[in-house]
């Protein structure tokens, strides 16, 4: 598995969740399977069957999540170069195509929200713009066809 580079708030958000799943996660699924079994014969029993799925689900996602972090770096903002787009930086670009210009923080693949504007950087857009200055045309293949993006601006937020 590729080694994953991710802040420090990141990797603390993730290994809560991990956390979480290990302990109230699994007692759930346990009291959920231990319900269905009670009802009754187990061979014509759709909630036991749902309740078995859910564990598995939880179990792989438990697997997921453990190998991300084993694989995990954290990076200190301090040390990475703002003169071009890296993992971290967050990144002012305009669409050529309709002049709009979009702020997005490239991070990655667990930490990626797009609600909070943080794309992965393994992502069409995110690979598209790694290693790109301020001024450069970075550009992305979309189902739409090639977009041409500007590097309006690069930034390392140190918070």
């Amino acid at each position: 598995m590729a080694i994953s580079y991710m802040s420090q708030e990141g990797y603390d958000k993730l290994r809560a969740e991990l956390e979480h799943m290990k302990t109230k996660g699994r007692e759930e699924m346990s009291q959920a399977i231990a319900e269905a079994r009670d009802k009754g014969d187990l061979s014509e029993n759709a909630e036991y069957d749902a309740a078995k799925d859910a564990q598995g689900y939880l179990e792989m996602r438990i697997n997921e999540m453990e190998k991300v972090m084993a694989n995990a770096r954290i990076l200190d903002k301090s040390q990475l170069d703002g003169s071009k787009v890296t993992v971290m930086s967050t990144v002012k670009i305009k669409n050529k195509r309709n002049n709009k210009e979009v702020t997005y923080t490239l991070v990655s693949e667990a930490e990626a929200n797009l609600k909070e504007k943080k794309i992965s950087v393994t992502s069409p857009i995110g690979s598209g713009l790694l290693g790109k200055a301020v001024g450069e045309i970075a550009q992305v293949s979309t189902p739409a066809g090639t977009i041409d993006f500007e590097i309006m601006d690069i930034s390392i937020n140190l918070d």
